[in-house]
């Protein structure tokens, strides 16, 4: 396995100015950041694609969540499952919609089960939906933004899963008391 470098600000190049936004974002700059920072491409496509979901879909957090949270399990992302887990858990996402996420079972609430179900589909087809799929998802009250906003938001975590995957990113100490082990889960 190739060793990738966990910048700092330091030592980051041309990334500096995006660690330094990380940092203050987050109040450190998270492992998975300072690995894209080899690549100033990567980690501005990055930062990028995620404000661009965060900031220009309808989405409320957590059915931005359901799509980012699907899609890592999915991608078996053990950094992203953690992280984002943390994330949902500020949001004050319910309880039992992190543990359906974190599980792959379904969410009780109808609507966001619909949403789990069709970014489960457009991960596991590579985009290949049936109208059938579409039309489930306009059914529990899901417009035809919201099918390209999900995969807006599939894009937003190949981009992070398959650096994790890549480059083996270590978990960091905030997101380490939810970690998440893609062997321990129940099949889909």
């Amino acid at each position: 396995m190739a060793d990738f470098t966990i910048h700092t600000i330091e030592t980051a190049g041309e990334s500096k100015p995006l660690l330094e936004k990380s940092k203050k974002t987050y109040g450190f700059v998270p492992n998975l950041h300072a690995v894209m920072a080899e690549s100033p491409a990567l980690l501005e496509a990055y930062r990028s694609v995620a404000e661009i979901f965060d900031t220009k879909t309808n989405l409320s957090h957590t059915e931005r969540q359901i799509i980012a949270m699907t899609n890592n399990r999915l991608n078996g992302c053990t950094y992203c499952m953690a992280a984002h887990t943390t994330i949902m858990q500020g949001l004050n996402v319910p309880d039992d919609v992190i543990q359906s996420l974190r599980d792959g079972t379904p969410i009780a609430d109808p609507k966001l089960e619909a949403l789990r179900v069709f970014a489960e589909t457009v991960n596991v087809k590579r985009g290949w939906v049936d109208d059938s799929e579409i039309e489930a998802l306009l059914a529990a009250g899901y417009t035809k933004q919201t099918v390209f906003d999900v995969i807006v938001g599939t894009a937003f975590k190949v981009l992070s899963n398959y650096t994790n995957h890549v480059a083996e990113t270590p978990l960091d100490k905030p997101f380490a008391k939810n970690e998440w082990s893609a062997e321990a889960q129940p099949a889909s």
